[in-house]
């Protein structure tokens, strides 16, 4: 039987799913992690006090911001395990910004490793800022949560009103992880270095057999053959061959920039927002959706850069997560990484936004249903060096990623602070640039997280997004963007 670490035993819902273990894997190399991160802005500094109060109340009703991940060897799946030292000041800090700039510091924070000890978050309040004003770069690994459930968790620590009359943290009981009893592990095969054959346990249905499903959902083995291997299973030598043949099919072709062509570990972060009822105007009129504009800008900014740079390209790769989340769920991640070829070659910004809208839905609707457990099951039968190998070729033919997150169209309030804005820092998992945009309150927030190696003038690239975006509302009909009131701009 697997051992009990402290915390108590393991339920079934405390297991990682073979995608989120994939990612724990990934995380292991900085070009591939996939921590994502949220540039606040507030009117004022949060309160030491309450926010610390607040956030230990949290951790009672999310059980993942206590929790650090606890084994995760080759071919076992990790899980979520109360942390015996878990100490909630290791995961609230507070520094001054002094002659710091805050993009800047945003960027360098985005970028650290968490510690794999630990519960996978951190939340930085910045002190400092001009007028008196205050910051917070909250950061989350994405085995933890996704965008939209981290916007959901977000919940059990904002507020409608500055000031919210809420029961002290006593008055709440804390929750327990599950009701349900530990899960009977079953037996999966494995071949041990000397090519004996041994078992390990893994919950049920066990990952061999899922990755035996996922080798047949990539198309690559045939039913029989894969039945033959589960028949044979000390024959893992050559089933790992199929295993690799299997994930490569899952990989794309090479990037199309020739421009944003080289990867590094090196971060700049810039910011912009958009008018939300303006971009819904101009998505209407053009005969698409908000999704549509935030895209068809991106990737106006970018054949303009190419066509600066004397290297026009008629298509670049971009990757588009898309949210599978149907529960009130705040933790775990229920997303599809989708990718098309989206155009930007020299044409009418209209003809362009047409193209988006069309590729984009025909993508989603081939492409966002498909589930990702399978595959992943089948991915993490290679060893670790063999799968970062190939997650890195993948990810490394994405050009850049664009991401949409839905936040509240409402003033919110953390700790008596209130929120003016939100830019959010989405993972560039070996991209050159993710562009990711957060609503709230009435605006498209734009976080622009990029590669400085693969993007060497990533100002220059922030300066033509908004030249692109300016140009795609002017084409529906918007003749003048308007801009938020945010305390610090710099």
């Amino acid at each position: 039987m697997a051992s009990q670490e402290p915390g108590g035993p393991a339920h079934a819902d405390d297991h990682m799913s073979q995608l989120e273990a994939v990612m724990w894997i990934l995380d292991g190399d900085p070009r591939l992690a996939s921590g994502f991160a949220n540039l606040t802005i507030f009117d004022r500094v949060p309160d030491r006090a309450v926010l610390r109060e607040r956030m230990l109340a949290a951790t009672e009703v999310v059980p993942r911001l206590r929790q650090r991940v606890v084994g995760g060897g080759h071919l076992s799946t990790p899980v979520w395990r109360d942390d015996p030292d878990f100490d909630l000041d290791h995961h609230i800090r507070w520094i001054d910004l002094g002659d710091d700039d805050l993009d800047a510091l945003a960027a360098e924070l985005s970028g650290h490793p968490f510690d794999r000890e630990r519960p996978l978050w951190e939340f930085v309040v910045v002190e400092g800022l001009p007028g008196g004003a205050g910051a917070m770069v909250q950061r989350f690994d994405h085995t933890l949560t996704d965008g939209e459930g981290g916007i959901r968790l977000s919940a059990q620590f904002l507020d409608l009103e500055r000031q919210p009359d809420r029961p002290h943290r006593s008055e709440r009981p804390r929750r327990s992880r599950s009701d349900a009893a530990p899960s009977a592990p079953v037996e999966a095969p494995v071949v041990a270095a000397d090519g004996a054959a041994t078992t390990i346990e893994e919950p049920a249905p066990g990952l061999w057999g899922q990755a035996l499903r996922g080798l047949r959902a990539a198309g690559s083995v045939p039913a029989a053959v894969a039945r033959g291997a589960a028949q044979v299973p000390s024959r893992t030598g050559g089933f790992l061959d199929l295993a690799v043949d299997s994930v490569q099919q899952l990989a794309v072709d090479g990037r199309r920039s020739p421009l944003w062509t080289e990867r590094s570990t090196e971060r700049w972060f810039g910011r912009s927002a958009l008018n939300l009822d303006d971009v819904k105007a101009a998505g209407r009129a053009l005969g698409g959706s908000v999704n549509d504009v935030f895209v068809t800008g991106a990737l106006t900014a970018a054949a303009e850069v190419h066509a600066a740079a004397g290297l026009p390209v008629d298509e670049l790769r971009v990757a588009i997560p898309v949210s599978n989340r149907q529960s009130g769920s705040s933790d775990g991640n229920a997303f599809t990484p989708v990718h098309a070829l989206l155009p930007t070659g020299d044409m009418p910004v209209e003809e362009r936004f047409r193209l988006v809208h069309e590729r984009l839905d025909h993508v989603k609707r081939d492409q966002a249903g498909i589930p990702l457990d399978a595959p992943a099951a089948a991915a993490r039968l290679l060893p670790n060096a063999a799968l970062l190998g190939i997650a890195g070729r993948t990810a490394g033919a994405i050009d850049f990623v664009c991401s949409n997150v839905r936040a509240a169209p409402f003033d919110l309030y953390m700790a008596g602070a209130h929120l003016e804005g939100n830019y959010p820092l989405g993972p560039l998992l070996n991209t050159s640039f993710n562009l990711t945009t957060m609503s709230y309150r009435g605006w498209l927030f734009l976080g622009l997280l990029a590669d400085r190696v693969a993007v060497p003038d990533p100002d220059g690239l922030l300066a033509a997004l908004e030249r692109a975006y300016a140009e795609v509302l002017a084409a529906g009909g918007i003749a003048t963007r308007r801009t938020p009131d945010v305390p610090v701009t710099a």
